[in-house]
């Protein structure tokens, strides 16, 4: 995606979406109770995953006058899991048909499963999976040391062989676009898959090193390390798995961080810029960073939340379809190595655009596809990108700057796009945030003619949601396509390409 920047967007650790039960109810054999742990809290903190801020914890008071709500916290479960569901997790039920999503566990297993969040009466409860008393034919020994139940929250299915986490994201997306879109796979023009990224299919065990932006939380004695499930707590480290050559190269996790919030590391694929960003504690003041190799060093400041340059230069240097991209200030790009080439080749691929045509590229970002799109329509034809993000906008203009036919306005898109008077063009593109572009957006769109439409999205509820909408708008879904740019973890890229319905009547 090309438009948030890089805080809202993928991080250190994936943010879980609301989760979604997968098709029916699963059939679970009746649940037995088992003694609460004694060494458990009788609570456990609730709050967001590493890739955004923390939040303080669910309230559970009663109010004045009723019972107080009984925490579960602790209570464990014998369990057969049932499917998978959107988040990372999976189904099971208690004895009294309560449900339970499940961490660390696959479908068909047999479980021991302890409550990690929610009280009697509660419409669903969170858990782990604390012991396999019958282990799926999926399940490998988790490589990472630092993950399991109670430990690092970034990855999510480090416990399942490669193939099986990709079959377990094509039922999530399968799911999804059934539910909230009404679709079927063969609807959608996709074959069920989901391809790894080039380079990503590993043997059992190996783990594909492919972020190549980490931020790390630091703990009150300065130590580096990554968020645990939905919590304030860090799990500290000494290495990330998953982490890209150029972010481990920098030993991070090697030194100290006294005074700081959060370093995030940076480490471009299309050059050998590497950057930091550090986020002090408030009042904090900045270390002498000296890292095992050189980096540009910014800062987030406590006054205005801005990012500002401290030494170094203010931006990396990506690369993708052959042209050099300028991603200052810590601004989003796309994490995997190869994402932002495998995105831009399945959107061409389903634009086919003509010379002399006009495009539009939504949430445009630093303006990947917006370049992209405006070398094959050539002089002749016209695209506007729009972003909201001011740094990612100077960023695109920057970018863009040897092609007059592209322009790029700054603001979101449901309040520029009414203004620019436009009221036809010949193709869309959009890679909205994780929230997807909603039904306002999504009916004007479909409104302006597009003979062909590209929709790039990381939460498949979201884009599900939104091809209902260009359904009704009067739009098809021609061919989708689903990459697994996040290995370890439960989130899947798609792009979805569409075209008039009445075309193929």
């Amino acid at each position: 995606m090309q438009s948030e920047p890089q805080a809202s967007k993928e991080a250190a650790a994936p943010q879980e979406p609301k989760a979604a039960p997968l098709g029916t109810e699963p059939t679970a054999a009746p649940a037995a109770p088992v003694a609460p742990a004694a060494h458990e809290p009788a609570t456990a903190p609730v709050g967001q995953d590493p890739a955004t801020a923390p939040v303080g914890p669910e309230p559970t008071n009663s109010p004045i006058g009723q019972e107080p709500k009984v925490s579960l916290v602790g209570t464990e479960y014998e369990v057969e899991v049932g499917p998978v569901a959107h988040g990372g997790h999976c189904i099971a039920r208690t004895a009294e048909g309560q449900v339970l999503f499940v961490r660390h566990t696959l479908p068909g297993e047999k479980i021991i499963a302890r409550v990690t969040d929610g009280d009697e009466g509660a419409r669903f409860l969170r858990a782990d999976a604390v012991t396999i008393l019958e282990a799926s034919k999926d399940r490998v020994e988790a490589p990472c040391p630092f993950s399991g139940p109670g430990k690092c929250g970034g990855c999510d299915w480090q416990h399942a062989k490669p193939g099986a986490q990709r079959r377990l994201k094509g039922e999530v997306v399968a799911e999804q676009l059934l539910r909230l879109a009404g679709l079927t796979p063969e609807e959608a023009g996709w074959d069920g898959t989901v391809m790894p990224a080039e380079g990503d299919k590993l043997p059992a065990g190996q783990v594909p090193q492919w972020r190549t932006r980490v931020q790390y939380a630091v703990d009150a004695e300065g130590r580096a390390g990554l968020r645990k499930h939905r919590s304030h707590d860090i799990q500290p480290i000494d290495h990330c798995m998953i982490a890209a050559p150029g972010v481990s190269e920098l030993g991070i996790e090697k030194r100290d961080w006294p005074q700081m919030a959060s370093v995030e590391a940076i480490a471009a694929t299309g050059s050998s810029d590497r950057q930091v960003v550090l986020t002090p504690t408030p009042g904090g003041r900045l270390p002498l960073v000296e890292l095992d190799k050189p980096v540009s060093v910014l800062r987030v400041h406590e006054k205005d939340g801005g990012v500002h340059k401290v030494h170094g230069r203010a931006f990396v240097r990506e690369r993708a379809d052959g042209r050099t991209y300028r991603v200052g200030m810590g601004g989003f790009w796309q994490i995997h190595p190869q994402a932002a080439d495998t995105l831009m080749r399945a959107v061409m691929q389903g634009l086919m655009p003509r010379k002399g045509e006009t495009a539009l590229d939504l949430y445009c970002g630093v303006g990947l596809f917006a370049g992209s799109i405006a070398e094959r329509v050539g002089d002749q034809g016209a695209v506007l990108g729009i972003e909201s993000g001011k740094r990612a906008v100077e960023d695109a203009r920057h970018n863009l700057a040897s092609m007059p036919h592209v322009r790029i306005e700054q603001g979101k898109v449901e309040q520029v796009l009414p203004r620019t008077g436009i009221t036809e063009t010949d193709l869309i593109v959009l890679d909205p945030p994780r929230a997807g572009a909603g039904k306002q957006t999504v009916k004007h769109l479909s409104t302006l003619g597009a003979r062909r439409i590209a929709y790039v999205a990381c939460d498949p509820a979201a884009l599900a949601r939104d091809l209902g909408y260009f359904k009704e708008g009067g739009y098809r879904v021609r061919t989708l396509r689903a990459f697994d740019l996040f290995p370890m973890t439960h989130h899947v890229e798609c792009v979805a390409i569409l075209e008039p319905a009445a075309k193929s009547a």
